[in-house]
């Protein structure tokens, strides 16, 4: 069983928030979490919580152990982009990009399906 838990309109780029969710997949879900704690990121803390939730999901929702469950995929995917400008020489502006990322966890069980543990 597959369960998921979605962050959006995070205010950090996707580029430095794909740096942590590649550190955690496929890792037993406990592991990451304690992995993620001493990370010294901004992002860091954010997957955290979204990791925290994609468990409590699991838990609550589901009625799985969170010890047998396992990171499956971690995204980063681009959000919107806030666009902003700032005052430059002769009048003129220059753009800022804000960039916004949704942080979606995916986390499965460990237990096999029943065909695959027949055999």
């Amino acid at each position: 069983m597959e369960v998921q838990a979605l962050t959006k309109y995070v205010r950090c780029s996707p580029k430095k928030m794909r740096e942590v969710t590649r550190v955690i997949q496929g890792r037993p879900a406990i592991e990451a979490l304690d992995l993620l704690r001493f990370i010294p990121r901004k992002t860091a803390r954010l997957v955290r919580k979204t990791l925290a939730s994609a468990v409590a999901n699991a838990e609550n929702n589901h009625r799985l152990s969170s010890s047998n469950l396992v990171v499956k995929c971690a995204f980063a995917e681009q959000g919107s982009v806030i666009k902003r400008m700032r005052p430059a020489s002769r009048g003129s502006g220059h753009p800022i990009h804000k960039h916004t990322t949704h942080i979606r966890i995916i986390l499965s069980d460990n237990a096999k399906p029943a065909a695959a543990a027949a055999e």
